[in-house]
């Protein structure tokens, strides 16, 4: 059966090719969505500043809900100080390390920030956390006093400073202090960083015994170094020494995951994206594997037609239906899997140029997801070619010969039954958008697209049978020869037609919805925040790892400035019962004060941001809707660092899509979060340029303090990350899709070459057929259009009307003419030139090569 199979593929090599290429696309971008998924689930960083501890105690920056998977916490969770002491006693411990991080930077002799570590936020340490870096040379002694520090050996020496140098420093938001630098630090892949005398480093940080606020006595970490061959027993004892306080205890490479505790969430994103890309690759994939099967099983009937006339079995039929395309299928898996790697780590660094990865992340490469593509692509193949020769292995063997020439003169009824109602399916799906104005309602469009677009390929024989019927009916009696076989192919190779107008139409359809979501939600989104923002500047001080304390009130006193507030933002885990059934959903949030309502407008429907003090939270109208959070609720919270609060919520608000889900107060998210610090002060002016000079001059004059406009960045250079993500997804699976109708088409026109070639020996010149050929094209271009377009209107204009309040979509008004002229083009070439190449054959031979 395999011999036999070999012989087939070799018979029918041009239309297998179709086969080969959509093999080779889908097993690129499932192997891609599997190294992504396996990245988020296995890939640790590099130790950095703890490559010299053997045992890590860090607080969990996990939130984990029952029967779903973790959720990130990326704000830092702290560990009580007096826990340093009881494991520094533990047998095999060698040195206990209590290790605090908060914003530290250096200024240069004009002023200037000096890049001092990767993240200024947990710039600033103590000078026992020196002790937990691998491989540390340090330069001088310990800083000692409450003026001494010591600074990494790469800042100091691009700022030129050396050992005995004052510097200024800005710890923490307060103002810039001189200290003398005790010692140079040199301590690669560490991040860098700034080292202060343990006291004056815990009184900076507020995490003294004797201080106050929520992160008094407590550090970020602990780091334990163990005597030889004693980590595993230390490792041991610690755990049963923090059992049943929520601690983990790491060693090895997992200690990676205590150093930046945004390392979850960038992990959970992976896992997020590959699991959206995993469901549209597969749902894309298998879609033109079938097709492109479809196309190769139909010019083989006559083959398999034969076969069963000599007496094979229809199980036989199908077996070596099966072998022929899973033999294509096997060689086309190695070069796309090996693609598949490299466009994995193209994607990664995309991820990471968009600063939506840490660039220290690596890829967890294995064999895993090539053995998973391997396996899915051959089940699909396999279940896609017995499919396509089901109906010729089971029809009697004489009906089997007569039909190998045409084809079935009445679609399927149950075929274009299933069809018709995917598409009403998709278009009741549509309305989602209009009960739900968040990012997932919209999400929901790009779906309904595609699965009206597989409606389509269901139904499009009968379509296009009745569509064909009516236009010959239509016919002049004068009309040309050319078009008048043009349109009674259409009519009688219905199920041709509509093979190679399907998946037209589904890129069509693909390219629309799929582009046209991003663009509306981005539309959407900008709206809230320019109609929602009443501030025209903002200031914000990234260098220093937040804003200096005095700055707001600095701000207010600058003449013209009529309002300023401070503002922030976190991540919050919001649990509530969906269906009856607990439910949690990680959400931005951000944090405000009662007078930001002279600074933003969130349109507020029902209380007021005024009573925004203490543990209250405003939240969208759309969450109080759907999660019983209306006025006066009280709500549960998980915070950044995992702290559990219960909020009332004193105000609903409308701009949801710009803001986000929930605002917190900013006495309720003052201590957990990582900096501690504003991040940024709204500045609403009066209009002159009096204020935005006066501001300017604010900035010049303060190390660090950068000011900015408000107004959204025409360009889209400011759009988020996931916008350019998901655009760079689109441009993938439309690169796939493009080349894998391209190849269909192709091997479509060529199985015709005995049509072309009996055209000829009865009198139809060269000119004609092609003539005839370029009307089908025109014809093909014309109906993947019209029904593209159509499928798309509906969910497109209830995305618009629901994000926007208007029935048509936001985005560039050149994608409907490229994506017109790409299908226009992609019709006329594939038709053309195998058009071509079959007139050249003499159609003696062509006959014989049928």
């Amino acid at each position: 059966m395999l011999h036999l199979a070999l012989r087939m593929a070799a018979h029918r090599i041009t239309a297998l090719l179709a086969v080969a290429c959509a093999v080779l696309g889908g097993a690129a971008l499932l192997t891609t969505t599997g190294v992504l998924a396996e990245s988020g689930l296995r890939s640790q960083l590099p130790p950095g500043r703890l490559g010299g501890a053997d045992v890590v105690v860090a607080a969990d920056q996990e939130f984990h809900p029952s029967g779903d998977l973790p959720i990130a916490l990326p704000e830092r969770a702290t560990v009580p100080a007096r826990l340093v002491d009881r494991l520094a006693a533990l047998p095999g411990v060698t040195a206990a390390v209590g290790d605090i991080g908060f914003p530290a930077a250096l200024l240069d002799g004009r002023g200037r920030p000096v890049p001092v570590a990767q993240d200024p936020v947990t710039a600033g340490h103590g000078w026992s956390s020196t002790r937990l870096l691998a491989g540390a040379r340090v330069e001088g002694r310990a800083p000692s006093g409450a003026k001494g520090v010591a600074v990494d050996a790469a800042a100091a020496d691009a700022a030129g400073l050396a050992v005995g140098d004052r510097v200024r420093v800005v710890a923490n938001g307060r103002p810039a202090v001189a200290y003398r630098i005790s010692a140079l630090v040199d301590a690669p892949g560490a991040g860098g960083g700034v080292w202060f005398a343990d006291r004056t480093a815990a009184a900076l940080a507020g995490r003294g015994t004797g201080g106050e606020g929520p992160r008094a006595g407590t550090v970020d970490l602990i780091g334990l170094r163990t005597a030889d061959g004693a980590g595993g027993r230390v490792a041991d004892a610690v755990r049963e020494e923090v059992a049943g306080t929520g601690l983990r205890v790491t060693t090895g490479a997992d200690r990676g995951e205590a150093v930046a505790p945004g390392v979850g969430s960038a992990r959970s994103l992976l896992i997020l994206l590959a699991g959206s890309l995993g469901g549209i690759v597969l749902l894309i994939t298998g879609f033109v594997v079938a097709g492109a099967l479809g196309v190769t099983i139909a010019g083989q009937r006559r083959d398999l037609a034969l076969m069963r006339a000599v007496g094979a079995t229809p199980r036989q039929i199908r077996r070596l239906a099966a072998g022929q395309s899973t033999v294509v299928a096997a060689l086309a898996l190695v070069p796309g899997v090996a693609a598949g790697y490299l466009l994995a780590g193209r994607f990664r660094e995309l991820l990471a140029d968009r600063d939506v990865l840490p660039d220290e992340l690596p890829l967890t490469v294995s064999p895993l997801p090539a053995l998973a593509t391997v396996l899915l692509i051959t089940a699909a193949v396999r279940l896609s070619a017995r499919c396509a020769s089901w109906r010729t292995s089971r029809m009697p063997a004489t009906e089997a010969v007569a039909e190998s020439r045409s084809e079935p003169r009445t679609p399927s009824r149950a075929r274009t039954g299933a069809g018709l109602l995917l598409i009403l399916g998709a278009s009741a799906l549509s309305v989602v958008p209009l009960l739900s104005r968040t990012v997932l309602g919209a999400s929901v469009t790009s779906i309904a697209g595609i699965l009206a677009a597989i409606g389509l390929a269901l139904c499009g024989p009968a379509l296009v049978r009745s569509a064909g019927e009516a236009a010959v009916r239509r016919l002049r009696p004068g009309v040309a020869a050319p078009t008048w076989l043009a349109l009674s192919n259409v009519r009688a190779y219905a199920l041709r037609l509509s093979g190679v107008v399907s998946p037209l139409a589904m890129g069509i359809v693909f390219v629309l919805t799929y582009t046209l979501t991003q663009t509306t939600v981005l539309a959407a989104t900008s709206d809230d925040t320019r109609t929602g923002t009443l501030a025209q500047y903002e200031l914000t001080a990234p260098a220093l790892g937040g804003l200096p304390d005095g700055t707001l009130s600095a701000v207010r006193d600058v003449p013209g400035v009529r309002a300023a507030a401070p503002a922030g933002t976190t991540t919050v885990v919001w649990e509530y019962e969906e269906l009856g059934e607990p439910a949690a959903e990680s959400a931005p949030a951000m944090i405000l004060a009662p007078d930001a309502r002279d600074v933003v407008d969130l349109g507020v429907t029902d209380g007021g941001l005024d009573r925004l003090t203490g543990a209250t939270v405003a939240v969208s109208a759309e969450a109080a809707r759907t999660r019983d959070a209306g006025l006066g609720k009280r709500v549960p919270l998980v915070l950044g660092d995992g702290a559990r609060v219960e909020a009332r919520v004193v105000a609903v608000y409308d701009r949801g899509l710009g803001f986000g889900p929930v605002v917190l107060s900013r006495q309720l998210a003052a201590g957990h979060t990582t900096a501690g610090l504003d991040q940024r002060v709204l500045v609403r002016t009066d209009g002159t340029s009096r204020a935005g000079t006066g501001l300017a001059a604010l900035a010049a004059g303060r190390p660090g303090l950068a000011v900015a406009g408000t107004a959204a960045d025409a360009t889209g250079a400011d759009a988020p990350p996931e916008v350019w993500i998901n655009l760079a997804v689109v441009v993938v699976l439309l690169g796939y899709l493009l080349l894998s109708i391209a190849n269909k088409l192709v091997a479509a026109t060529a199985q015709r070459r005995t049509e072309i070639a009996a055209l000829r020996l009865v009198g139809t010149t060269p000119r004609q057929i092609r003539a005839m050929m370029r009307r089908e094209a025109t014809v093909i271009a014309a109906a993947a259009l019209v029904t593209g377009l159509l499928l798309s209107a509906v969910p497109l204009a209830l995305l618009g009307q629901g994000l926007l309040g208007r029935p048509w979509p936001a985005g560039p008004a050149w994608l409907l003419p490229a994506v017109a002229a790409t299908v226009a083009l992609t019709s006329y070439l594939t038709t053309e030139l195998p058009t071509r190449h079959a007139l050249r054959t003499p159609p003696a031979d062509g006959l014989r090569a049928g």
